[in-house]
């Protein structure tokens, strides 16, 4: 069974909101072809695993671009997600002997940005802020805490067959409906593991981990990999370079190599593809 989805809950009695992530087939998807080690894996499903967490909390025609920048052997961890819920993403990393003290050993200092773009108007809205925490989960949180201005709580998991992340959100008059009510639902959230998520329906899930809250659950969204390979689109850019300087590269390189990283695709044009490239232009 593969599941795909993003869970939105919330608890009637406590003014808690949440959402739940779990992926397995589009998360394979992402993956394939990688080669990526075990631990960058569960460093780049952390990312994407908040990154359709907070892309699920997005309405209109807008992406979430989420990007980890580090200064230790990962260099980069980078996701994004629609609002239609299609993500994809990848990692660049260099040391092949990475660090087993920390996830923060593998980062070094850097910094993090979640970019919101109006895909309608063409505008950005950018935050960064530094890596603050031992974990993504703790860099993580810690941006939520600043930009949401709402306390939160998140748990990520992630391995080569699924993730999951679970964020929990307590609305301004929570205290005042349930003084204890945050730190039991954290407590009860902790004891969240990502094996409790696989083949498992989400409301189930949500009232195994929560059993004695209310809670209201919402519409269930789909979440699918789309990074399509698009020939069309390279041959557009390789048009826009222009003809001579296509052909210099034809003649240093023997062909014409475009790697696109985000999407793991390669195009390759040799000299009779660049010169039909160009015949057809007018």
């Amino acid at each position: 069974m593969q599941t795909d989805y993003v869970q939105r809950f919330l608890f009637e009695n406590l003014d808690i909101r949440g959402r739940l992530v779990c992926l397995t087939g589009a998360w394979k998807q992402m993956l394939h072809g990688r080669g990526y080690p075990e631990d960058i894996v569960s460093l780049l499903g952390h990312t994407t695993a908040l990154n359709v967490l907070l892309g699920a909390n997005q309405k209109g025609a807008g992406r979430v671009t989420l990007q980890v920048q580090g200064t230790g052997p990962v260099k980069l961890l980078v996701a994004d997600c629609t609002a239609e819920l299609r993500i994809r993403g990848m990692a660049h990393y260099e040391a092949e002997d990475i660090p087993q003290d920390s996830e923060r050993s593998m980062l070094g200092d850097g910094r993090l940005s979640v970019t919101l773009e109006d895909l309608k108007s063409g505008k950005f809205y950018q935050s960064l802020v530094p890596l603050e925490g031992e974990t993504l989960e703790q860099i993580f949180s810690h941006y939520l805490s600043q930009s949401e201005q709402l306390s939160a709580h998140l748990r990520l998991f992630a391995d080569g067959e699924a993730l999951a992340g679970l964020l929990l959100e307590k609305l301004p008059g929570a205290d005042n409906r349930d003084p204890d009510g945050w730190n039991r639902v954290m407590h009860f959230a902790n004891t969240l593991t990502l094996d409790d998520t696989r083949d498992t329906q989400p409301y189930d899930l949500l009232t195994r981990v929560f059993p004695e809250e209310l809670m209201r659950v919402f519409r269930l969204y789909a979440v699918e990999y789309h990074c399509p390979y698009d020939e069309d689109k390279v041959k557009d850019m390789l048009h826009g370079l222009g003809r001579q300087e296509v052909e210099s590269i034809l003649a240093e390189q023997g062909e014409v190599i475009i790697r696109n990283e985000m999407c793991n695709h390669e195009y390759r044009f040799d000299a009779d593809a660049i010169a039909r490239l160009f015949a057809t232009t007018h």
